[in-house]
């Protein structure tokens, strides 16, 4: 389970029970156990945060992401070996970068921050992507590390340029007989001309092909990914689009995000900014991206709207759960976690919700905005794209739960709200991570907190 960036500030600690303290349903706090103390392992203080963490779920292998430096550790936190990543004379304003061309801009002594972090299996390897050059991505061999490839000679090579370390997320579509997909979401940090927000990219097998991180499809008029146009900036200054979660689930990709919207608020004359949490869905196998939808998502209780998305996991529902929810247990739930109001996204409230939603649910909603949209019904409602006020076509078609969009009617918004189902709330210590998973029949959720609690 990974905490808020702040807490990964020199130590990770992973207990062989996951969990020093375990709060019962009355709310009583148990001790710790006093058998099974945690695990620590300290990195170099002068390499500053860890980013990112991995497990390889076949060897117990840990994977941690950090400034100018990739680790490989023992399920026990031993270090078996290291791969240095930066630093590396560079400069953010050249673009392309300087390896690519000459740049006017002064190179200094740059860190590479971990933006991401993943394993691809098929091909025994880890995609490890910082924020030198404008997002370059080394593979590297998962046994020891050893660079595969690190591709950086076509403008596709550079994902994001965005430093922060929680500004990219990453799924990987796997196939038996082809080449897998990597479907990249960042946010842009005010240069969509030269990022897409998402985009779906090629994972070759041989990791030094001309073909790695190309888009799926491109040409004159249509590619594998989502820009942001330039206009929306006009409106939104500061707009961007902050990617919160990923994962696939049947025949679609999904990203959890948060961006920022204006809004006209009650008896008011202005507008004013505020962030709303949407679900992006996209059909795996749709390489223009006519399937683009996005809805968003939500949590209330006792009147009290809890609307900045935090974090999410996506888990099944179990027996029991799946029981008091009406679905089956094998049902895709999401566990999300919200901070108090809309409006403050850079210093969340500390008022936090964790909450679910039955996958089935949302795709039954997008179902149902698809069909009206296609029967002629409003408008494309997707503020970000300034096509709030172009009217959906009619079409004389079925659109059945897997339907992948055409070339009409595309991107398209959902206008309103999901509502997930609030099981826990926390007023003081905002909860800032999630993981679920099933033991036993039951759903069980670990929650870590902005102090570094960590809550079962």
């Amino acid at each position: 389970l990974i905490m808020s960036p702040a807490m990964w500030k020199w130590t990770c600690l992973v207990s062989h029970l996951l969990l020093s303290t375990t709060v019962s349903p009355l709310g009583r706090q148990q001790p710790p156990h006093p058998k099974r103390p945690f695990i620590t392992f300290t990195g170099d203080q002068a390499e500053g945060n860890f980013n990112h963490l991995v497990v390889d779920e076949r060897t117990g292998h840990i994977y941690l992401g950090a400034v100018n430096r990739i680790y490989k550790l023992s399920s026990d936190l031993k270090v078996l070996v290291t791969h240095q990543t930066g630093p590396d004379e560079d400069n953010p304003k050249c673009y392309p970068p300087r390896i690519v061309q000459t740049c006017n801009e002064p190179l200094t002594p740059t860190n590479n921050i971990n933006k991401m972090l993943l394993i691809d299996y098929k091909e025994n390897r880890l995609i490890a992507c910082g924020s030198l050059y404008q997002g370059i991505c080394k593979l590297l061999r998962l046994d020891d590390l050893f660079k595969l490839g690190e591709p950086f000679h076509k403008k596709e090579h550079y994902l994001s340029g965005v430093n922060e370390s929680g500004s990219v997320f990453g799924v990987i579509v796997s196939y038996s007989n082809m080449d897998d997909k990597l479907f990249i979401a960042t946010a842009v940090d005010g240069k969509p001309e030269y990022f897409p927000t998402i985009s779906s990219r090629k994972l070759t097998k041989n990791s030094e092909a001309d073909g790695m991180f190309a888009y799926v499809f491109h040409d004159e008029f249509v590619a594998s990914m989502i820009k942001i146009p330039s206009d929306t900036f006009t409106i939104i200054p500061d707009f961007d689009i902050y990617y919160i979660y990923g994962f696939s689930s049947g025949n679609f990709v999904y990203f959890l995000t948060l961006q920022p919207e204006m809004i006209s608020p009650p008896g008011s004359t202005t507008k004013e900014q505020v962030y709303t949490s949407k679900l992006v869905r996209l059909c795996k196998e749709d390489t223009a991206f006519n399937s683009y939808v996005e809805v968003p998502i939500g949590c209330e209780k006792n009147g009290v709207e809890y609307r900045l998305l935090q974090a999410a996991y996506l888990s099944k529902a179990g027996a029991i759960l799946a029981k008091s929810l009406g679905v089956g247990p094998e049902d895709d739930i999401l566990f999300t976690v919200f901070s108090k109001g809309q409006k403050r996204k850079m210093k969340s409230l500390d008022e936090s919700a964790l909450c679910i939603f039955i996958l089935k649910d949302i795709n039954d909603r997008i179902k149902d905005r698809l069909q009206s949209c296609y029967r002629g019904e409003g408008t494309l409602d997707l503020a970000w794209l300034k096509v709030k006020d172009i009217p959906c076509s009619s079409a004389l078609l079925t659109i059945d739960d897997n339907f992948c969009g055409l070339d009409m009617n595309a991107p398209l918004g959902v206008s309103s709200m999901v509502r997930g189902l609030p099981i826990f709330t926390e007023d003081g210590d905002r909860m800032t991570s999630v993981i679920a998973y099933v033991y036993k029949n039951h759903s069980l959720a670990f929650v870590g907190t902005k102090s570094g609690k960590l809550k079962k």
